[in-house]
């Protein structure tokens, strides 16, 4: 190798450390829409506008009254600009927890609401998204679905730090909405209960647990959901049924399919009747040589 080869060999390989210890310039684009999806590329962050929306309406969910006018007093106080809570959904799979956040934001994207949607793994750049939005216009509810953490993840730090753990406020402009299946997002172990200690008749957590329930407890607002029973999923069932202009759940042949559906599927919820009553349209119209 000459020493000229030699030279450029060497400068590319101090570059690629230097690049290594310095990270990439951020991506201040955002571009235009009402939502977008956080997406990491290339180590820079990126707002994504988001093209397609679910159609749901607050009027599509069933049974959970009291879950939807709690949440939508909160937004309504945050869009007026007035004291408002980061929110946790939180109960069992399919009982509406992400479709209400979704249809909270149809409901009042007119007003200026907008909605940012992060993956779990990408939380550690929250305080980036954060300071991006910061400055402008609008009301901004980051979407956290399906949130979990398992004992060893450190990302839900970042979480914390934005929810209320920082010398930085939180934007005035943005909140928290996040689901799970957890009521504190980390999963609790007998031993770590075994710690706790009796003061003067007072129980002391051990430090595992205050950990674990530190996270949840920065919600300010808690939001249960709880499983259907039979005839609040046969309820759904006609609901959905009728959007898709099909008989309800009076007539046996279709209630004995929907509950077969839900014993197959071993869930009665929200989801689970969506899916049956799409099945058993779609097949009908089909049988009934209908076209899409």
């Amino acid at each position: 190798m000459s020493s000229a080869e030699d030279f450029f060999a060497r400068a590319e390989g101090l570059i690629a450390r230097l690049e290594q210890l310095f990270p990439a310039p951020r991506s201040t684009t955002i571009e235009d829409g009402v939502a977008w999806r956080w997406r990491r590329e290339g180590g820079v962050g990126r707002l994504r506008a988001i093209r397609q929306f679910s159609a749901i309406s607050l009027d599509d969910l069933q049974h959970i009254e009291f879950q939807r006018a709690e949440l939508e007093r909160n937004t309504r106080q945050f869009l007026a600009g007035l004291p408002a809570n980061n929110a946790l959904l939180w109960g069992p799979r399919g009982t509406g927890k992400s479709s209400l956040v979704k249809a909270i934001f149809n409901a009042h994207v007119s007003a200026g609401l907008r909605v940012v949607e992060v993956d779990r793994q990408d939380l550690v750049d929250l305080p980036e998204i954060a300071e991006r939005l910061a400055d402008r216009p609008g009301h901004y509810i980051v979407f956290c679905d399906d949130l979990a953490f398992d004992e060893h993840d450190s990302t839900y730090r970042a979480l914390k730090t934005v929810l209320d753990g920082s010398l930085a406020a939180a934007p005035a402009n943005l909140l928290i909405y996040a689901t799970s299946n957890r009521r504190h997002l980390v999963p609790e172990r007998l031993r770590d209960n075994q710690d706790a200690q009796a003061v003067e008749g007072e129980i002391h957590q051990s430090e595992a647990v205050e950990e674990k329930i530190s996270l949840s407890e920065r919600f300010g607002l808690w939001l249960s959901f709880h499983p259907y029973d039979q005839q609040r999923y046969l309820d759904i069932v006609d609901h959905w049924l009728a959007a898709f202009g099909m008989p309800g759940t009076a007539d046996p042949e279709t209630q004995r399919a929907a509950l077969q559906w839900a014993l197959l599927h071993g869930s009665r919820s929200g989801r689970s009747a969506f899916q049956f009553a799409k099945d058993w349209a779609g097949r009908r119209a089909l049988a009934a040589g209908g076209t899409a």
